[in-house]
């Protein structure tokens, strides 16, 4: 499937915003939580910022575990809304949100200390130029951690999450939200993503170092970090 202009993009996770989280913690099984936790203690430092934020559960739970500051970028004001709305009502200290792109972002070079993506690099519209951006807002020696979901290696659990993936995902979507079509791009976007090679070799020639990769529950999600 080809990957939809931004404000494609943007029209999409505005509209199944609302659902969002329901629709990850239940098609998941609630392992999208383990894999934030994963992904946390890999930050450092005490200012982070955290790109393609959506409703804010990775930045709120980096916030409150590693008590830093957190940074959330987002271009959907819909999802920002439930973020801001989630924020004051847990009273999470730290956590700011605001509009922006990934592939121009508004801060100073060498700002933060780690930036994070979570499920989000996939729907980068230009992911060379995201990354470069990235790279230029971290401090030397910072550190890049990011989450997405993936390809089982294994052929039968690979078999069997196509199936899941593919079928019953874009049902429960419709059934949360109305938009069955959002979830009909949302597999897609997971089976186009490159393979853990081919996106590290991509995120070496934006310039990161010390890239490497980790397998989660059977490569269904899978981290990748790289360092300034």
């Amino acid at each position: 499937m080809p990957m939809p202009a931004k404000d494609n993009i943007r029209d999409i996770f505005d509209d199944i915003a609302p659902g969002y989280d329901a629709f990850n913690h239940i098609t998941s099984l609630g392992m999208d939580r383990a894999w934030r936790r994963r992904a946390i203690r890999q930050i450092r430092g005490e200012d982070v910022l955290d790109v393609a934020c959506g409703t804010g559960d990775f930045a709120i739970a980096t916030a409150r575990k590693l008590r830093c500051r957190v940074t959330g970028v987002d271009i959907s004001e819909g999802m920002l809304a439930e973020m801001r709305r989630k924020v004051a009502r847990e009273g999470v200290p730290g956590v700011t949100a605001e509009e922006g792109d990934c592939a121009a972002l508004r801060f100073a070079d060498s700002k933060f200390d780690s930036v994070t993506v979570a499920f989000g690099v996939r729907n980068f519209e230009d992911r060379p130029k995201c990354l470069r951006e990235i790279l230029r807002v971290l401090k030397p020696g910072g550190r890049f951690v990011m989450l997405e979901l993936g390809v089982p290696d294994n052929g039968l659990v690979r078999s069997l999450f196509n199936f899941y993936f593919t079928r019953i995902m874009p049902l429960i979507g419709r059934s949360i939200s109305g938009n069955e079509a959002a979830y009909r791009y949302l597999p897609a976007s997971v089976l186009a993503f490159p393979g853990p090679d081919e996106w590290m070799r991509t995120m070496r020639e934006a310039g990161f170092t010390a890239v490497r990769h980790r397998s989660l529950t059977f490569g269904i999600c899978r981290m990748y970090i790289g360092e300034k």
